[in-house]
Protein backbone atom coordinates (compact mmCIF):
# COMPACT_ATOMS: atom_id res chain seq x y z
CA UNK A 1 0.00 0.00 0.00
CA UNK A 2 2.40 2.07 0.88
CA UNK A 3 4.92 1.08 -2.08
CA UNK A 4 1.44 2.31 -4.31
CA UNK A 5 0.68 5.39 -2.59
CA UNK A 6 4.30 6.70 -2.86
CA UNK A 7 4.47 5.66 -7.12
CA UNK A 8 1.04 7.10 -7.41
CA UNK A 9 2.50 10.63 -5.93
CA UNK A 10 6.06 10.69 -8.21
CA UNK A 11 3.39 9.43 -11.21
CA UNK A 12 1.28 12.77 -10.23
CA UNK A 13 4.67 14.99 -10.29
CA UNK A 14 5.60 13.67 -13.88
CA UNK A 15 2.57 14.79 -14.93
CA UNK A 16 2.06 17.99 -13.70
CA UNK A 17 1.59 21.22 -16.08
CA UNK A 18 3.34 23.91 -15.93
CA UNK A 19 1.19 27.08 -15.23
CA UNK A 20 2.97 29.44 -17.36
CA UNK A 21 0.47 32.71 -17.41
CA UNK A 22 0.34 32.46 -13.39
CA UNK A 23 4.50 32.31 -13.54
CA UNK A 24 4.27 35.36 -15.72
CA UNK A 25 1.86 37.08 -13.73
CA UNK A 26 3.43 36.10 -10.23
CA UNK A 27 7.18 37.10 -11.66
CA UNK A 28 5.41 40.61 -12.77
CA UNK A 29 3.98 40.99 -9.39
CA UNK A 30 7.52 40.15 -8.24
CA UNK A 31 9.18 42.61 -10.26
CA UNK A 32 6.91 45.13 -8.66
CA UNK A 33 7.22 44.56 -5.61
CA UNK A 34 11.04 44.84 -5.47
CA UNK A 35 11.23 47.87 -7.89
CA UNK A 36 8.91 49.28 -4.68
CA UNK A 37 11.90 48.20 -2.47
CA UNK A 38 14.72 49.31 -4.83
CA UNK A 39 13.31 52.85 -4.35
CA UNK A 40 14.92 53.13 -1.06
CA UNK A 41 18.92 52.69 -1.88
CA UNK A 42 18.01 54.84 -5.04
CA UNK A 43 16.98 57.61 -2.93
CA UNK A 44 20.32 57.88 -1.33
CA UNK A 45 22.25 60.03 -3.66
CA UNK A 46 19.09 62.13 -2.75
CA UNK A 47 18.96 62.01 0.65
CA UNK A 48 23.10 61.88 1.17
CA UNK A 49 22.65 65.75 -0.46
CA UNK A 50 19.69 67.04 0.96
CA UNK A 51 19.74 65.74 4.58
CA UNK A 52 23.68 65.42 4.61
CA UNK A 53 23.23 62.00 5.91
CA UNK A 54 26.67 59.51 6.16
CA UNK A 55 27.44 56.33 4.59
CA UNK A 56 26.69 55.02 8.27
CA UNK A 57 23.47 56.31 8.20
CA UNK A 58 22.30 55.14 4.73
CA UNK A 59 23.96 51.93 5.97
CA UNK A 60 20.90 52.07 8.63
CA UNK A 61 18.32 52.77 6.70
CA UNK A 62 18.91 49.90 4.07
CA UNK A 63 19.63 47.60 7.12
CA UNK A 64 15.83 48.73 8.71
CA UNK A 65 14.35 47.52 5.13
CA UNK A 66 15.92 44.08 4.88
CA UNK A 67 16.01 43.30 8.65
CA UNK A 68 12.21 44.04 9.13
CA UNK A 69 11.98 41.63 5.92
CA UNK A 70 14.54 39.01 6.44
CA UNK A 71 13.60 38.60 10.23
CA UNK A 72 9.67 38.28 9.78
CA UNK A 73 9.71 36.00 6.13
CA UNK A 74 10.38 32.73 7.87
CA UNK A 75 8.01 33.04 10.56
CA UNK A 76 5.10 34.01 7.80
CA UNK A 77 6.68 31.18 6.01
CA UNK A 78 5.42 28.88 9.00
CA UNK A 79 2.19 30.01 9.67
CA UNK A 80 1.40 29.45 6.15
CA UNK A 81 3.06 26.30 5.60
CA UNK A 82 0.39 25.29 8.44
CA UNK A 83 -2.48 27.51 7.23
CA UNK A 84 -1.90 28.58 3.27
CA UNK A 85 -2.73 32.76 3.14
CA UNK A 86 -3.70 33.73 -0.43
CA UNK A 87 -4.33 37.13 0.27
CA UNK A 88 -1.23 38.23 2.04
CA UNK A 89 -0.11 38.87 -1.62
CA UNK A 90 -2.28 42.04 -2.02
CA UNK A 91 -1.95 42.73 1.99
CA UNK A 92 1.74 42.76 1.88
CA UNK A 93 1.74 45.62 -1.25
CA UNK A 94 -0.51 47.31 0.48
CA UNK A 95 1.64 47.85 3.32
CA UNK A 96 4.26 48.96 0.97
CA UNK A 97 1.99 51.29 -1.14
CA UNK A 98 1.83 53.05 2.90
CA UNK A 99 5.23 52.93 3.19
CA UNK A 100 6.13 54.57 -0.69
CA UNK A 101 4.11 57.39 0.81
CA UNK A 102 5.70 58.12 4.02
CA UNK A 103 9.19 57.89 2.31
CA UNK A 104 7.76 60.62 -0.08
CA UNK A 105 7.23 63.07 2.55
CA UNK A 106 9.41 62.11 5.35
CA UNK A 107 11.00 65.27 6.85
CA UNK A 108 13.92 63.42 8.76
CA UNK A 109 15.55 60.54 9.20
CA UNK A 110 13.53 58.87 11.94
CA UNK A 111 10.43 59.35 9.28
CA UNK A 112 12.54 57.56 6.78
CA UNK A 113 13.11 55.02 9.16
CA UNK A 114 9.56 53.95 10.10
CA UNK A 115 8.28 54.31 6.37
CA UNK A 116 10.95 52.04 4.98
CA UNK A 117 9.72 49.44 7.97
CA UNK A 118 6.61 49.33 6.81
CA UNK A 119 7.98 48.56 3.30
CA UNK A 120 10.15 45.93 4.96
CA UNK A 121 6.86 44.59 6.34
CA UNK A 122 5.11 44.59 2.90
CA UNK A 123 8.33 42.06 1.25
CA UNK A 124 8.09 40.06 3.88
CA UNK A 125 3.98 39.15 3.40
CA UNK A 126 5.01 39.18 -0.53
CA UNK A 127 7.90 36.86 -0.41
CA UNK A 128 6.81 33.12 1.26
CA UNK A 129 3.59 33.21 -0.31
CA UNK A 130 5.23 34.22 -4.04
CA UNK A 131 7.46 31.46 -3.88
CA UNK A 132 4.96 29.26 -3.01
CA UNK A 133 2.53 30.40 -6.00
CA UNK A 134 5.68 29.36 -8.08
CA UNK A 135 6.65 25.95 -6.59
CA UNK A 136 2.61 25.44 -7.44
CA UNK A 137 2.91 26.32 -10.78
CA UNK A 138 6.21 24.35 -11.29
CA UNK A 139 4.81 21.40 -12.79
CA UNK A 140 8.43 19.47 -13.14
CA UNK A 141 10.05 22.63 -13.97
CA UNK A 142 11.08 23.75 -10.82
CA UNK A 143 14.77 25.42 -11.70
CA UNK A 144 12.90 27.13 -14.62
CA UNK A 145 9.42 28.65 -12.52
CA UNK A 146 11.69 29.66 -9.42
CA UNK A 147 14.02 31.38 -12.18
CA UNK A 148 10.52 33.09 -13.74
CA UNK A 149 9.86 34.16 -10.23
CA UNK A 150 13.22 35.50 -9.47
CA UNK A 151 13.85 37.03 -12.62
CA UNK A 152 11.06 39.48 -11.88
CA UNK A 153 12.42 40.63 -8.68
CA UNK A 154 15.79 40.90 -9.86
CA UNK A 155 14.34 42.82 -12.71
CA UNK A 156 12.81 45.10 -10.26
CA UNK A 157 15.59 45.96 -8.22
CA UNK A 158 17.94 46.68 -11.27
CA UNK A 159 15.68 49.85 -12.02
CA UNK A 160 16.51 51.26 -8.85
CA UNK A 161 19.33 53.24 -10.52
CA UNK A 162 17.20 54.09 -13.76
CA UNK A 163 14.62 55.55 -11.13
CA UNK A 164 17.58 57.39 -9.54
CA UNK A 165 18.72 58.91 -12.86
CA UNK A 166 15.83 59.78 -14.35
CA UNK A 167 13.05 60.31 -11.49
CA UNK A 168 13.92 60.79 -8.40
CA UNK A 169 17.35 62.82 -9.04
CA UNK A 170 15.30 65.29 -11.43
CA UNK A 171 12.32 65.54 -8.57
CA UNK A 172 13.53 64.81 -5.55
CA UNK A 173 12.31 62.64 -2.54
CA UNK A 174 8.42 63.66 -3.78
CA UNK A 175 9.23 61.79 -6.74
CA UNK A 176 8.69 58.61 -4.49
CA UNK A 177 5.24 59.34 -4.87
CA UNK A 178 5.10 58.48 -8.57
CA UNK A 179 5.31 54.59 -7.26
CA UNK A 180 2.62 54.37 -5.38
CA UNK A 181 0.87 53.97 -8.73
CA UNK A 182 3.36 50.82 -9.40
CA UNK A 183 2.27 49.32 -5.77
CA UNK A 184 -1.55 50.14 -6.87
CA UNK A 185 -0.67 48.21 -10.10
CA UNK A 186 0.98 45.04 -7.60
CA UNK A 187 -2.09 45.13 -5.78
CA UNK A 188 -4.62 44.45 -8.41
CA UNK A 189 -1.94 41.42 -10.03
CA UNK A 190 -2.00 39.93 -6.48
CA UNK A 191 -5.63 40.22 -6.73
CA UNK A 192 -6.19 37.88 -9.28
CA UNK A 193 -2.77 35.30 -8.42
CA UNK A 194 -4.75 35.27 -4.65
CA UNK A 195 -8.07 33.78 -6.14
CA UNK A 196 -6.10 31.24 -8.57
CA UNK A 197 -3.89 30.21 -5.23
CA UNK A 198 -7.29 29.97 -3.15
CA UNK A 199 -8.82 27.80 -5.75
CA UNK A 200 -5.63 25.05 -5.94
CA UNK A 201 -6.18 25.33 -2.31
CA UNK A 202 -9.41 24.13 -2.42
CA UNK A 203 -8.79 21.39 -5.02
CA UNK A 204 -6.14 19.95 -2.97
CA UNK A 205 -7.15 16.77 -0.89
CA UNK A 206 -5.47 15.96 2.69
CA UNK A 207 -2.69 14.08 2.52
CA UNK A 208 -3.17 10.78 4.59
CA UNK A 209 -0.42 9.95 6.70
CA UNK A 210 1.24 6.75 7.20
CA UNK A 211 2.45 5.57 10.68
CA UNK A 212 5.28 3.00 10.73
CA UNK A 213 5.15 1.67 14.22
CA UNK A 214 8.05 -0.55 13.70
CA UNK A 215 11.66 0.78 12.46
CA UNK A 216 14.41 -1.27 12.38
CA UNK A 217 17.78 0.08 14.08
CA UNK A 218 19.59 0.44 10.37
CA UNK A 219 16.57 2.76 9.08
CA UNK A 220 16.84 4.77 12.34
CA UNK A 221 20.61 4.90 12.12
CA UNK A 222 20.02 6.08 8.42
CA UNK A 223 17.42 9.16 9.16
CA UNK A 224 19.65 10.47 12.05
CA UNK A 225 22.08 10.93 9.50
CA UNK A 226 19.65 12.55 6.84
CA UNK A 227 19.12 14.94 9.02
CA UNK A 228 22.42 16.18 10.38
CA UNK A 229 23.39 16.41 6.85
CA UNK A 230 20.16 18.52 6.23
CA UNK A 231 20.84 20.51 9.19
CA UNK A 232 24.03 21.01 8.13
CA UNK A 233 23.46 21.84 4.52
CA UNK A 234 20.54 24.09 5.11
CA UNK A 235 23.41 26.39 7.84
CA UNK A 236 25.86 26.49 4.89
CA UNK A 237 23.93 27.75 2.30
CA UNK A 238 22.22 30.43 4.75
CA UNK A 239 26.14 31.36 5.12
CA UNK A 240 26.81 31.19 1.64
CA UNK A 241 23.81 33.78 0.68
CA UNK A 242 24.47 35.47 3.53
CA UNK A 243 28.16 36.12 1.91
CA UNK A 244 26.86 36.83 -1.40
CA UNK A 245 24.50 38.96 -0.19
CA UNK A 246 26.73 41.05 1.77
CA UNK A 247 28.92 41.37 -2.00
CA UNK A 248 25.37 42.47 -3.51
CA UNK A 249 24.87 44.69 -0.72
CA UNK A 250 28.63 46.43 -1.21
CA UNK A 251 27.84 46.95 -5.05
CA UNK A 252 24.51 48.13 -4.92
CA UNK A 253 25.17 50.70 -2.07
CA UNK A 254 28.61 51.85 -2.82
CA UNK A 255 30.45 51.14 -5.70
CA UNK A 256 28.10 54.60 -6.85
CA UNK A 257 29.86 56.36 -4.54
CA UNK A 258 33.35 54.72 -5.12
CA UNK A 259 32.28 55.83 -9.05
CA UNK A 260 32.24 58.99 -8.31
CA UNK A 261 35.33 59.18 -6.56
CA UNK A 262 37.67 57.55 -8.78
CA UNK A 263 36.26 57.91 -12.14
CA UNK A 264 35.16 61.54 -11.66
CA UNK A 265 31.55 61.21 -13.09
CA UNK A 266 27.91 62.39 -11.72
CA UNK A 267 25.68 60.76 -9.60
CA UNK A 268 23.39 59.66 -12.76
CA UNK A 269 26.25 58.25 -14.58
CA UNK A 270 27.29 56.53 -11.81
CA UNK A 271 23.89 54.69 -11.59
CA UNK A 272 24.30 52.93 -15.02
CA UNK A 273 26.86 50.75 -13.06
CA UNK A 274 24.53 49.46 -10.79
CA UNK A 275 21.88 49.41 -13.48
CA UNK A 276 24.22 47.03 -15.54
CA UNK A 277 25.31 45.02 -12.57
CA UNK A 278 21.65 44.11 -11.48
CA UNK A 279 19.95 44.25 -15.23
CA UNK A 280 23.05 41.35 -16.57
CA UNK A 281 22.48 39.83 -12.85
CA UNK A 282 18.41 39.51 -13.66
CA UNK A 283 19.31 37.98 -17.17
CA UNK A 284 21.24 35.47 -15.27
CA UNK A 285 18.59 34.96 -12.79
CA UNK A 286 16.86 33.81 -16.22
CA UNK A 287 18.97 30.90 -17.22
CA UNK A 288 20.52 29.42 -13.93
CA UNK A 289 17.35 27.70 -13.11
CA UNK A 290 17.01 25.44 -16.56
CA UNK A 291 20.78 25.26 -16.48
CA UNK A 292 20.30 23.61 -12.93
CA UNK A 293 17.57 21.58 -13.93
CA UNK A 294 20.25 19.76 -16.68
CA UNK A 295 23.60 20.01 -14.57
CA UNK A 296 22.60 19.86 -11.31
CA UNK A 297 21.85 22.66 -8.42
CA UNK A 298 25.31 21.96 -6.66
CA UNK A 299 27.30 22.63 -9.74
CA UNK A 300 25.79 26.15 -10.70
CA UNK A 301 25.58 27.38 -6.95
CA UNK A 302 29.49 26.64 -7.06
CA UNK A 303 30.13 28.21 -10.31
CA UNK A 304 27.88 31.31 -9.86
CA UNK A 305 30.08 32.41 -6.85
CA UNK A 306 33.85 30.81 -7.70
CA UNK A 307 33.45 31.50 -11.79
CA UNK A 308 32.44 35.35 -10.33
CA UNK A 309 35.43 35.61 -7.93
CA UNK A 310 38.78 36.51 -10.25
CA UNK A 311 36.56 38.73 -12.26
CA UNK A 312 35.28 40.53 -8.57
CA UNK A 313 38.96 40.50 -7.72
CA UNK A 314 39.82 42.86 -10.77
CA UNK A 315 37.11 45.23 -10.17
CA UNK A 316 38.38 48.60 -8.59
CA UNK A 317 41.99 47.99 -10.54
CA UNK A 318 40.60 48.67 -14.28
CA UNK A 319 39.36 52.05 -16.34
CA UNK A 320 35.87 53.01 -16.26
CA UNK A 321 34.97 52.08 -19.76
CA UNK A 322 36.54 48.56 -18.94
CA UNK A 323 34.15 48.15 -15.55
CA UNK A 324 31.08 48.30 -17.48
CA UNK A 325 31.84 45.05 -19.31
CA UNK A 326 33.32 43.67 -15.81
CA UNK A 327 30.89 44.17 -13.84
CA UNK A 328 28.22 42.92 -16.17
CA UNK A 329 29.52 39.81 -16.32
CA UNK A 330 30.24 39.46 -12.39
CA UNK A 331 26.29 40.68 -12.09
CA UNK A 332 25.44 37.68 -14.62
CA UNK A 333 27.43 34.95 -13.07
CA UNK A 334 26.58 35.45 -9.31
CA UNK A 335 23.10 35.77 -9.64
CA UNK A 336 22.66 33.37 -12.08
CA UNK A 337 22.18 30.92 -8.62
CA UNK A 338 19.69 33.15 -7.33
CA UNK A 339 16.67 30.95 -7.70
CA UNK A 340 18.64 28.01 -7.66
CA UNK A 341 19.45 28.67 -4.13
CA UNK A 342 15.36 28.43 -3.31
CA UNK A 343 15.01 25.46 -5.28
CA UNK A 344 17.80 23.78 -3.75
CA UNK A 345 16.76 24.38 -0.26
CA UNK A 346 13.29 23.44 -1.06
CA UNK A 347 13.91 20.00 -2.01
CA UNK A 348 16.53 19.46 1.02
CA UNK A 349 13.64 20.13 2.99
CA UNK A 350 10.67 19.05 1.40
CA UNK A 351 7.32 20.01 2.40
CA UNK A 352 8.08 23.52 3.92
CA UNK A 353 8.32 25.36 1.19
CA UNK A 354 7.52 29.11 2.69
CA UNK A 355 9.82 28.19 5.89
CA UNK A 356 12.59 26.85 3.18
CA UNK A 357 11.81 30.29 1.24
CA UNK A 358 11.73 32.11 4.18
CA UNK A 359 15.18 31.22 5.51
CA UNK A 360 16.56 31.46 1.98
CA UNK A 361 15.41 34.80 0.50
CA UNK A 362 14.55 36.04 3.85
CA UNK A 363 16.32 35.32 6.13
CA UNK A 364 19.96 35.02 4.63
CA UNK A 365 19.21 37.37 1.55
CA UNK A 366 18.01 40.06 4.52
CA UNK A 367 20.96 39.49 6.89
CA UNK A 368 23.45 40.81 3.94
CA UNK A 369 21.49 44.04 5.68
CA UNK A 370 23.75 43.67 8.20
CA UNK A 371 26.32 43.77 6.00
CA UNK A 372 25.07 47.01 4.48
CA UNK A 373 25.57 48.69 7.82
CA UNK A 374 29.15 47.03 8.44
CA UNK A 375 30.44 48.40 5.11
CA UNK A 376 29.19 51.69 5.51
CA UNK A 377 30.78 52.12 8.67
CA UNK A 378 34.09 50.21 7.09
CA UNK A 379 33.72 52.85 4.11
CA UNK A 380 33.32 55.69 7.12
CA UNK A 381 36.61 54.40 8.86
CA UNK A 382 39.18 53.13 6.36
CA UNK A 383 37.47 54.71 3.28
CA UNK A 384 35.39 53.64 0.07
CA UNK A 385 38.31 52.27 -1.73
CA UNK A 386 39.59 49.75 0.75
CA UNK A 387 35.80 48.67 1.61
CA UNK A 388 35.29 48.25 -1.98
CA UNK A 389 38.08 46.18 -2.26
CA UNK A 390 37.17 44.03 0.73
CA UNK A 391 33.73 43.54 -0.64
CA UNK A 392 35.08 42.20 -4.38
CA UNK A 393 36.61 39.66 -1.90
CA UNK A 394 33.55 38.17 -0.67
CA UNK A 395 32.65 35.85 -3.38
CA UNK A 396 36.15 33.30 -2.80
CA UNK A 397 33.91 32.05 0.26
CA UNK A 398 32.31 29.87 -2.57
CA UNK A 399 34.93 27.36 -1.81
CA UNK A 400 32.52 26.47 0.48
CA UNK A 401 30.02 24.85 -1.42
CA UNK A 402 32.13 22.04 -2.18
CA UNK A 403 30.71 20.84 1.33
CA UNK A 404 27.07 20.68 -0.13
CA UNK A 405 25.73 17.09 -1.22
CA UNK A 406 24.95 16.64 -4.90
CA UNK A 407 21.81 16.07 -5.96
CA UNK A 408 21.61 12.91 -6.43
CA UNK A 409 22.31 12.50 -2.61
CA UNK A 410 19.63 14.96 -2.00
CA UNK A 411 17.15 12.42 -4.05
CA UNK A 412 18.83 9.72 -2.58
CA UNK A 413 18.30 10.99 0.97
CA UNK A 414 14.30 11.47 -0.02
CA UNK A 415 13.71 8.18 -1.13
Amino acid sequence: MMQAQKINANSDQSKAQTVYPILIVIGIAHLLNDALQSVVPALFPVLQNSMGLTFTQLGLIAFALNATSSLIQPIVGMYTDKKPSPYALPIGLTLSLFGIIGLALAPSFWIIMISVLFIGLGSAAFHPEGSRVAYMAAGNRRGLAQSIYQVGGNSGQALAPLMAAFILLPLGQIGALWFTLVAAAAVVLLLYIAAWYKQQVNKSKPVEKIVVHKKTMKHEKRLNENKRIIVFSISLLIFLVFARSWFHAGITNFYAFYAIENYGIPIADSQIYIFVFLGAGAIGTFFGGPLADRFGKRVVISLSMLGSAPLAILLPFVDPTFAYLLIAIIGFIILSSFSVTVVYAQELVPGRIGLVSGLIVGLAFGMGAIGSVALGVLADWIGLTNTIIFTVCLPLIGLLTFLLPSDQKVREMHN
